[in-house]
């Protein structure tokens, strides 16, 4: 515990907050996905305009989280966390109403400035109360909480768009807002001494400049940024590799979804069984060798073969039981040297991680057909996690 002082939440309050604000996103773009083919035909308008209002989510969501973390910082993390959850709540009940397509681009983007908070407060209050394995422990039990929720999305997605139509997807999202902030106001307990001073524009610039002129924190953010980044960008492809090419319908496609998140889910309990036996550093490695051979078989599955599904979601299912082994050990080390500023570099992490996964969609768009951007730009994106890992290990080492 840092400090040596007694948090002020329990470390299974701190995980359950911690994953209800981080799954916020997620789950915001998992119930949506199924729906994406509809509003096609819905508003008589093209896939890249649908496939645009993710982009505007991921858009909103990378940018705000600039202002989020900062300003947790600064007003504390229940008061920044009940502003966005605000923001998050109106886009979401605009989404529901929109009568166009444009409404709709608006209504997500206003949904990702809201739901930006949810992960940059999400981690901060861990690194507030505990660090290192602890740490590292909370955050891979937030993850199996991860894994559930967006899980459950695209599931509980198709099966309300088959039963209600698609205003019910956003209206879902509605009451998850709500459970948000009904936790934010009864269950959390200010774990900072708030700081306006923190929001002066020469004190927010030093902030930022320290978090990204360290090596480690770069060095883990583009191990974030690949893996990570990797996972939202696919999910801009994966609805029409398996809808349009594959020839699922919605509801097949929200059920074989669970395969990404199951095994996402299986990663995490594996590792929560094995991680005090070979700790943080080792599951890291087995996590991140994982990410670049799952990258690596999608390639050439992409390539030498017509796609099935197993074609495409056997390396997606690599790829993320590899990513719950290497999350945990990364983010407690790209966090690790900032405590006075936690917000602000988790707010730059997950900004980086959020960027990754928006140009990703823009390079999709820019090549068009959804497989063969799917067999490029998410091995790719797998590579250069391993890349970065490989530069975290060197600075380790001479560290």
């Amino acid at each position: 515990m840092s400090g040596g002082q007694p948090p002020r939440m329990s470390e299974a309050r701190v995980t359950f907050l911690g994953a209800l604000l981080t799954t916020l996103g997620p789950i915001s773009m998992a119930i949506y996905t199924p729906a994406m083919p509809q509003l096609v035909h819905a508003f008589g308008t093209t896939e890249a305009a649908i496939k645009m209002s993710l982009s505007m989510f991921f858009g909103g969501f990378a940018l705000a989280q600039l202002v989020a973390g900062p300003l947790s910082d600064a007003l504390g993390r229940k008061v920044a966390t009940l502003i966005f959850i605000a923001i998050y709540l109106v886009g979401s009940a605009m989404a529901a109403l929109a009568p166009t397509v444009e409404v709709i681009l608006a209504a997500r983007l206003i949904q990702g400035i809201g739901a930006s908070v949810g992960v940059v407060v999400g981690r901060a209050i861990v690194r507030d109360l505990y660090v290192g394995a602890e740490a590292s422990r909370i955050l891979n039990t937030i993850g199996i909480f991860l894994a559930v929720g967006p899980a459950m999305g695209p599931t509980l997605g198709g099966l309300t768009l088959a039963a209600f139509g698609w205003h019910a997807v956003f209206l879902l999202m509605v009451g998850f807002g709500l459970l948000a902030a009904a936790s934010t106001v009864f269950l959390m307990r200010e774990t900072i001494i708030p700081d306006v001073r923190r929001l002066e524009p020469a004190r927010l610039i030093r902030a930022y400049g320290e978090v990204a002129r360290n090596r480690q924190f770069l060095a883990a953010a583009i191990v974030l940024s690949g893996s990570i980044g990797a996972l939202y960008t696919q999910s801009t492809m994966l609805p029409f590799v398996l809808i349009n090419r594959v020839g699922l319908t919605p509801t097949q496609f929200g059920i074989g979804m669970l395969m990404q998140s199951g095994f996402y889910l299986m990663g995490s309990l594996t590792l929560k069984m094995v991680a005090a036996r070979i700790g943080g550093q080792r599951a890291a490695e087995i996590g991140i060798a994982l990410c670049g051979t799952g990258g690596v078989i999608m390639a050439l599955s992409v390539a030498l073969v017509p796609p099935f599904f197993l074609s495409i979601m056997g390396p997606v299912a690599i790829c993320t039981f590899g990513l719950a082994f290497l999350t945990p050990h990364v983010v407690t080390q790209s966090l690790a040297p900032f405590a006075h500023v936690a917000g602000s570099a988790s707010a730059l992490t997950g900004f980086l991680q959020m960027s990754s996964g928006f140009l990703g969609g823009i390079a999709a768009a820019a090549i068009g057909d959804p497989l063969t951007a799917f067999g490029t730009i998410i091995p790719f994106m797998e590579l250069s996690a391993v890349a970065g890992f490989l530069w975290l290990q060197h600075l380790s080492r001479r560290a």
